[in-house]
């Protein structure tokens, strides 16, 4: 019985100091219990788009004439943008805090549409192909939840919602977007506690609501021959990929 509590006492004392092992000495120990943290933001995008076709139907050329008309409309890449913004974050518990981060998304969206009823020499359909720019503003407000800190890093999950306004937008493209959006976002990320400064790796996924396509935009075309193009879609979904690295 003695030999048993000696071996448990012995075998207590080896994981006690293997777990001491493990533990580092924490930078910047008291960052996380300031109320209110600030800092800056930069990292890539990418951004996507899903059309509704509408199919065959009816429209005016030139002329007036009706003609039947079977266009197909597809963002066909995803092409990567630039982010750049700032950070404010609250502390309102040990592992919640509100979060809001202004930024700028500088990007684009590569169409692709493809006239079913007019086909070329090698006899496919003809295309005819779009850079949908954007420059969103946007203001995510968000719920960050993270773990306890070990060591120097922190991971943790976060959920939210984000209004972006679009600054760009050509009155004769083919197909335009309306100027505001909101979009819902989930992602993770963690923390990492630097000498000097917090790096915080993030990766969020952002689903927009309703629909985001102008489709009063076809009655403002001039050119007859584009409005088939611009009305060959009802319905539009955006979505994006966010890489951000936040420096605190």
């Amino acid at each position: 019985m003695k030999r048993f509590i000696i071996l448990i006492t012995i075998a207590a004392l080896a994981l006690n100091i293997a777990a001491q092992s493990d533990r580092k000495v924490q930078n910047r120990p008291y960052a996380d219990l300031r109320r209110l943290h600030f800092g800056i933001l930069v990292g890539m995008h990418m951004q996507d788009i899903e059309f509704e076709n509408v199919g065959p139907q009816l429209m005016p050329d030139e002329n007036g004439v009706l003609t039947q008309q079977y266009i197909l409309c597809d963002a066909d890449k995803w092409s990567p943008g630039f982010s750049v913004g700032v950070l404010g974050e609250l502390r309102l518990h040990d592992n919640f805090s509100l979060r809001v981060t202004p930024t700028m998304h500088f990007g684009a969206k590569h169409l692709t549409f493809l006239n079913m009823q007019r086909l070329d020499n090698s006899g496919q359909p003809s295309r005819e192909t779009q850079d949908l720019k954007s420059t969103y503003v946007s203001v995510p407000i968000d719920i960050k939840f993270a773990a306890p800190r070990w060591n120097n890093y922190r991971p943790y999950i976060m959920a939210g919602i984000n209004p972006t306004f679009n600054l760009t937008g050509g009155d004769q493209d083919m197909v335009r977007l309306k100027r505001f959006n909101t979009m819902v976002e989930i992602g993770l990320g963690c923390d990492f506690y630097l000498p000097f400064f917090k790096l915080i790796p993030e990766l969020k996924f952002c689903f927009g609501l309703g629909n985001v396509l102008d489709t009063n935009h076809v009655n403002e075309l001039l050119d007859a021959n584009l409005r088939a193009y611009a009305a060959s879609v009802s319905k539009a979904q955006s979505k994006m990929i966010v890489l951000t690295f936040y420096f605190e």
